[in-house]
């Protein structure tokens, strides 16, 4: 068998079996909890793949001897797999699951009114944070007009309805 043969063949599989782990890694993470850190299947996986890759390519357009291609495509597998784990898998890691929220969460919040709030009536207000804008109905507690553009805060949330006041001048 042709060394291009066995390269090919070590990153089909190696890349099969990467996609197929990251698809199914929900599952597979309370199998493979022993392998934390540079031990797990993902990186592994794609340190293989990218074996597989360069070794090929190199040992079929390359003027390079077979071990010299192999020494070579080492190398770059290493470099490849530890800049994958460095600014891919890490970062990846360390992200939220979710970018969910409950009412509860904005509460003392700040926002700014987009639709002018009635003194006994509903207007809109909009929040902004890192993970998006929540546009919320929102009613006065004081009952006042708060006019539209107006920054306010979020003293309580009851049924999907934010109660805001207008934020003063001092507590900014």
């Amino acid at each position: 068998m042709e060394l291009t043969t066995i390269y090919f063949t070590i990153l089909l599989v190696s890349g099969g079996l990467t996609v197929l782990y990251v698809l199914l890694s929900d599952i597979l993470d309370g199998i493979f909890d022993i392998f934390d850190g540079w031990l797990s299947p993902t990186l592994i996986l794609s340190t293989l793949a990218f074996f597989g890759a360069s070794a090929y390519i190199l040992e079929r357009f390359s003027p390079f001897d077979s071990l010299v291609a192999g020494l070579i495509a080492a190398a770059i597998a290493l470099g490849l797999a530890t800049l994958f784990n460095l600014f891919i898998l890490t970062p990846l890691q360390h992200t939220e699951e979710s970018v969910a929220y409950s009412d509860e969460d904005l509460e003392g919040k700040q926002g700014e009114v987009i639709l002018t709030v009635p003194a006994d009536g509903f207007g809109e207000v909009v929040i902004r944070s890192d993970s998006g804008t929540i546009a919320k109905t929102a009613a006065c507690l004081d009952n006042q007009v708060i006019p539209s553009g107006t920054e306010v805060v979020i003293v309580k949330m009851e049924s999907g309805i934010a109660y805001v006041t207008m934020l003063a001048l001092d507590d900014l």
